[in-house]
Protein backbone atom coordinates (compact mmCIF):
# COMPACT_ATOMS: atom_id res chain seq x y z
CA UNK A 1 0.00 0.00 0.00
CA UNK A 2 1.48 3.33 -0.84
CA UNK A 3 2.14 5.81 2.06
CA UNK A 4 1.14 9.60 1.58
CA UNK A 5 3.88 10.61 0.10
CA UNK A 6 3.56 8.13 -2.62
CA UNK A 7 0.18 9.35 -3.41
CA UNK A 8 0.94 12.72 -3.80
CA UNK A 9 3.78 12.27 -5.77
CA UNK A 10 1.84 10.33 -7.90
CA UNK A 11 -0.61 12.86 -7.95
CA UNK A 12 1.61 15.44 -8.81
CA UNK A 13 2.88 13.54 -11.66
CA UNK A 14 -0.23 12.91 -13.16
CA UNK A 15 -1.70 16.12 -12.73
CA UNK A 16 1.75 18.08 -14.29
CA UNK A 17 0.96 15.64 -17.79
CA UNK A 18 -2.63 16.36 -17.41
CA UNK A 19 -1.92 20.33 -17.69
CA UNK A 20 1.29 20.19 -19.95
CA UNK A 21 -1.14 17.70 -22.32
CA UNK A 22 1.58 15.11 -22.29
CA UNK A 23 1.54 11.40 -21.78
CA UNK A 24 3.74 8.67 -19.62
CA UNK A 25 3.74 4.77 -20.14
CA UNK A 26 2.60 4.68 -16.51
CA UNK A 27 3.64 5.39 -12.94
CA UNK A 28 7.23 4.81 -11.60
CA UNK A 29 7.47 1.40 -9.61
CA UNK A 30 7.52 2.92 -5.84
CA UNK A 31 4.49 5.75 -6.97
CA UNK A 32 2.34 2.61 -9.00
CA UNK A 33 -1.11 1.71 -6.93
CA UNK A 34 -0.98 -1.80 -6.53
CA UNK A 35 -4.96 -1.95 -5.49
CA UNK A 36 -8.16 0.01 -6.30
CA UNK A 37 -7.60 1.48 -2.67
CA UNK A 38 -4.24 2.69 -3.71
CA UNK A 39 -5.88 4.13 -7.04
CA UNK A 40 -8.73 6.15 -5.58
CA UNK A 41 -6.23 7.50 -2.97
CA UNK A 42 -4.04 8.73 -5.80
CA UNK A 43 -7.18 10.37 -7.26
CA UNK A 44 -8.60 12.15 -4.10
CA UNK A 45 -5.20 14.10 -4.21
CA UNK A 46 -5.57 15.01 -7.47
CA UNK A 47 -9.18 17.16 -6.68
CA UNK A 48 -6.87 18.87 -4.20
CA UNK A 49 -4.67 20.34 -6.64
CA UNK A 50 -7.62 20.50 -9.51
CA UNK A 51 -8.24 24.46 -10.73
CA UNK A 52 -11.71 23.92 -10.16
CA UNK A 53 -14.10 22.43 -7.71
CA UNK A 54 -16.13 18.57 -7.12
CA UNK A 55 -18.82 19.21 -9.69
CA UNK A 56 -20.03 15.43 -9.89
CA UNK A 57 -18.79 11.88 -10.39
CA UNK A 58 -18.55 9.22 -13.63
CA UNK A 59 -18.51 6.01 -14.01
CA UNK A 60 -16.13 4.62 -16.71
CA UNK A 61 -16.65 1.19 -18.14
CA UNK A 62 -20.27 0.30 -17.13
CA UNK A 63 -20.88 -0.98 -20.76
CA UNK A 64 -19.10 -4.71 -22.36
CA UNK A 65 -17.99 -2.06 -25.24
CA UNK A 66 -16.54 0.64 -22.64
CA UNK A 67 -14.95 -2.53 -20.59
CA UNK A 68 -13.05 -3.71 -23.88
CA UNK A 69 -11.81 -0.02 -24.57
CA UNK A 70 -10.06 0.15 -21.88
CA UNK A 71 -9.02 -3.40 -20.89
CA UNK A 72 -10.91 -3.61 -17.54
CA UNK A 73 -13.43 -6.15 -16.18
CA UNK A 74 -15.94 -4.05 -14.06
CA UNK A 75 -16.48 -0.20 -13.26
CA UNK A 76 -14.83 2.76 -12.06
CA UNK A 77 -15.54 5.92 -10.30
CA UNK A 78 -14.02 9.34 -11.13
CA UNK A 79 -14.25 12.46 -10.01
CA UNK A 80 -16.01 15.13 -12.85
CA UNK A 81 -14.17 18.85 -11.71
CA UNK A 82 -15.97 22.16 -12.96
CA UNK A 83 -13.03 23.38 -15.04
CA UNK A 84 -13.95 20.64 -17.64
CA UNK A 85 -17.32 20.94 -18.09
CA UNK A 86 -18.55 22.20 -21.70
CA UNK A 87 -21.83 24.28 -22.46
CA UNK A 88 -24.44 22.55 -24.01
CA UNK A 89 -24.18 23.18 -27.68
CA UNK A 90 -20.76 24.40 -26.85
CA UNK A 91 -17.24 23.75 -28.58
CA UNK A 92 -14.45 21.22 -26.72
CA UNK A 93 -11.10 21.75 -27.55
CA UNK A 94 -9.37 18.02 -29.18
CA UNK A 95 -6.13 19.41 -27.86
CA UNK A 96 -3.75 16.74 -25.77
CA UNK A 97 -6.82 14.32 -26.06
CA UNK A 98 -5.32 10.62 -27.66
CA UNK A 99 -8.92 8.75 -26.93
CA UNK A 100 -10.76 11.16 -29.11
CA UNK A 101 -13.96 9.71 -28.44
CA UNK A 102 -17.23 10.84 -27.51
CA UNK A 103 -20.30 9.06 -25.02
CA UNK A 104 -23.64 9.57 -24.58
CA UNK A 105 -25.20 9.24 -21.01
CA UNK A 106 -27.62 9.46 -18.63
CA UNK A 107 -26.81 11.68 -15.45
CA UNK A 108 -28.43 12.33 -12.38
CA UNK A 109 -28.30 15.17 -9.71
CA UNK A 110 -28.75 14.31 -6.51
CA UNK A 111 -31.09 15.82 -4.14
CA UNK A 112 -30.03 14.97 -1.11
CA UNK A 113 -26.84 13.87 0.60
CA UNK A 114 -26.12 9.92 0.57
CA UNK A 115 -23.50 9.58 3.76
CA UNK A 116 -21.78 6.25 4.12
CA UNK A 117 -23.41 3.52 6.17
CA UNK A 118 -23.00 -0.16 6.99
CA UNK A 119 -25.55 -1.61 4.66
CA UNK A 120 -25.45 -1.21 0.86
CA UNK A 121 -27.79 1.47 -0.76
CA UNK A 122 -30.89 -0.50 -3.24
CA UNK A 123 -31.27 0.69 -6.65
CA UNK A 124 -34.73 2.62 -4.74
CA UNK A 125 -32.57 4.42 -1.99
CA UNK A 126 -30.29 5.90 -4.03
CA UNK A 127 -33.52 6.68 -6.98
CA UNK A 128 -35.42 8.75 -3.80
CA UNK A 129 -32.44 10.99 -3.23
CA UNK A 130 -32.49 12.17 -7.16
CA UNK A 131 -33.55 15.42 -7.92
CA UNK A 132 -33.38 15.48 -11.51
CA UNK A 133 -32.39 13.23 -15.04
CA UNK A 134 -30.28 14.77 -17.56
CA UNK A 135 -29.09 13.93 -21.23
CA UNK A 136 -25.04 13.80 -21.25
CA UNK A 137 -22.02 13.62 -23.30
CA UNK A 138 -18.73 12.48 -21.94
CA UNK A 139 -15.35 12.87 -23.73
CA UNK A 140 -12.60 11.10 -21.83
CA UNK A 141 -8.92 10.63 -21.96
CA UNK A 142 -6.47 9.01 -20.26
CA UNK A 143 -2.78 10.29 -19.57
CA UNK A 144 -1.18 6.95 -19.96
CA UNK A 145 -0.51 6.22 -23.60
CA UNK A 146 -1.30 2.90 -23.57
CA UNK A 147 -4.16 3.22 -21.26
CA UNK A 148 -5.47 -0.68 -22.83
CA UNK A 149 -2.89 -1.79 -20.91
CA UNK A 150 -2.29 0.77 -17.62
CA UNK A 151 -4.58 -1.79 -15.21
CA UNK A 152 -7.91 -0.60 -13.50
CA UNK A 153 -5.41 0.88 -10.19
CA UNK A 154 -3.97 2.88 -12.68
CA UNK A 155 -6.91 4.03 -14.16
CA UNK A 156 -8.98 4.90 -11.32
CA UNK A 157 -5.27 7.00 -10.18
CA UNK A 158 -5.78 8.44 -13.35
CA UNK A 159 -9.15 9.99 -12.39
CA UNK A 160 -11.16 6.97 -13.96
CA UNK A 161 -10.06 8.52 -17.90
CA UNK A 162 -12.23 11.76 -16.72
CA UNK A 163 -11.70 14.83 -19.25
CA UNK A 164 -14.66 17.00 -20.80
CA UNK A 165 -17.98 16.37 -19.63
CA UNK A 166 -21.45 17.96 -21.19
CA UNK A 167 -25.02 18.23 -19.41
CA UNK A 168 -27.66 18.67 -21.16
CA UNK A 169 -30.92 20.18 -19.14
CA UNK A 170 -33.09 18.34 -16.64
CA UNK A 171 -35.39 16.62 -18.60
CA UNK A 172 -39.30 17.87 -18.31
CA UNK A 173 -40.74 14.08 -18.48
CA UNK A 174 -41.28 12.17 -15.61
CA UNK A 175 -38.67 9.60 -16.11
CA UNK A 176 -39.46 7.67 -12.69
CA UNK A 177 -42.34 6.46 -14.57
CA UNK A 178 -39.78 5.29 -17.74
CA UNK A 179 -38.11 1.97 -18.44
CA UNK A 180 -34.18 3.74 -18.80
CA UNK A 181 -33.52 0.11 -19.48
CA UNK A 182 -35.08 0.10 -23.01
CA UNK A 183 -34.48 4.03 -24.44
CA UNK A 184 -33.13 3.66 -27.13
CA UNK A 185 -30.67 7.61 -27.69
CA UNK A 186 -30.26 8.65 -31.18
CA UNK A 187 -26.65 10.25 -32.01
CA UNK A 188 -25.25 11.77 -34.96
CA UNK A 189 -22.15 12.18 -35.82
CA UNK A 190 -20.12 13.45 -39.28
CA UNK A 191 -23.79 12.76 -41.01
CA UNK A 192 -24.47 9.22 -39.53
CA UNK A 193 -26.74 7.95 -37.55
CA UNK A 194 -26.13 5.25 -34.24
CA UNK A 195 -28.57 4.32 -31.72
CA UNK A 196 -27.75 3.40 -28.32
CA UNK A 197 -29.49 1.56 -25.05
CA UNK A 198 -30.42 1.65 -22.20
CA UNK A 199 -29.22 -1.80 -21.38
CA UNK A 200 -25.99 -0.81 -22.24
CA UNK A 201 -25.63 0.93 -18.69
CA UNK A 202 -24.61 -1.93 -16.83
CA UNK A 203 -27.95 -3.50 -17.49
CA UNK A 204 -30.00 -0.47 -16.16
CA UNK A 205 -28.75 3.39 -16.12
CA UNK A 206 -30.48 3.40 -12.27
CA UNK A 207 -28.48 0.14 -11.21
CA UNK A 208 -25.35 1.97 -12.26
CA UNK A 209 -26.20 4.98 -9.98
CA UNK A 210 -26.89 2.60 -7.40
CA UNK A 211 -23.22 1.05 -8.11
CA UNK A 212 -21.68 4.20 -7.52
CA UNK A 213 -23.08 5.46 -4.69
CA UNK A 214 -22.06 2.02 -3.25
CA UNK A 215 -18.38 2.74 -4.57
CA UNK A 216 -18.36 5.91 -2.56
CA UNK A 217 -19.68 4.58 0.53
CA UNK A 218 -17.30 1.58 0.47
CA UNK A 219 -14.93 4.45 0.21
CA UNK A 220 -16.15 6.88 3.14
CA UNK A 221 -17.40 9.25 0.69
CA UNK A 222 -20.95 10.92 0.71
CA UNK A 223 -22.34 11.25 -2.69
CA UNK A 224 -23.66 15.26 -1.73
CA UNK A 225 -27.13 16.96 -3.00
CA UNK A 226 -26.43 18.82 -6.28
CA UNK A 227 -23.66 16.53 -7.32
CA UNK A 228 -24.03 15.00 -10.85
CA UNK A 229 -23.40 11.22 -11.87
CA UNK A 230 -23.15 9.97 -15.33
CA UNK A 231 -23.69 6.86 -15.59
CA UNK A 232 -21.59 5.82 -18.52
CA UNK A 233 -21.85 5.19 -22.20
CA UNK A 234 -25.42 3.81 -23.66
CA UNK A 235 -23.53 3.04 -26.94
CA UNK A 236 -20.22 1.66 -27.82
CA UNK A 237 -17.72 4.94 -27.39
CA UNK A 238 -17.69 6.87 -31.03
CA UNK A 239 -15.04 8.00 -32.71
CA UNK A 240 -14.58 11.80 -32.56
CA UNK A 241 -12.41 14.38 -34.26
CA UNK A 242 -11.67 18.70 -34.90
CA UNK A 243 -14.73 19.94 -37.19
CA UNK A 244 -17.16 17.07 -35.63
CA UNK A 245 -20.87 17.80 -34.23
CA UNK A 246 -21.63 15.10 -31.91
CA UNK A 247 -25.71 15.26 -31.16
CA UNK A 248 -27.60 12.50 -28.78
CA UNK A 249 -31.42 12.91 -28.93
CA UNK A 250 -33.01 11.11 -25.55
CA UNK A 251 -35.85 11.58 -27.12
CA UNK A 252 -38.80 12.87 -24.69
CA UNK A 253 -35.78 13.29 -21.98
CA UNK A 254 -34.13 15.86 -24.47
CA UNK A 255 -31.22 16.23 -26.33
CA UNK A 256 -27.18 17.85 -26.09
CA UNK A 257 -24.58 18.48 -28.22
CA UNK A 258 -21.09 19.74 -28.58
CA UNK A 259 -18.80 20.44 -31.11
CA UNK A 260 -14.55 19.93 -31.44
CA UNK A 261 -12.19 21.73 -32.91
Amino acid sequence: MLDKEQIAAASRLLVQHWRDGTKLDSLERHLRPQSRVDGYAIQAALETQSLGNLFGWKIAATSEAGQKHINVAGPLAGRIMSDTLIADGGTASMKGNEMRVGEPEFAFRMGRDLPPRATPYSVDDVLAAVDTLHPAIEIPDSRFADFVGAGEAQLIADNACAHQFVLGSPTTANWRAMDLVEERPQITLRGKNYTGHGRNVLGDPRAALAWLANELRGLGITLRAGEVVTTGTCHPPLPIQAGDHFAADFGVLGKVSAGFV
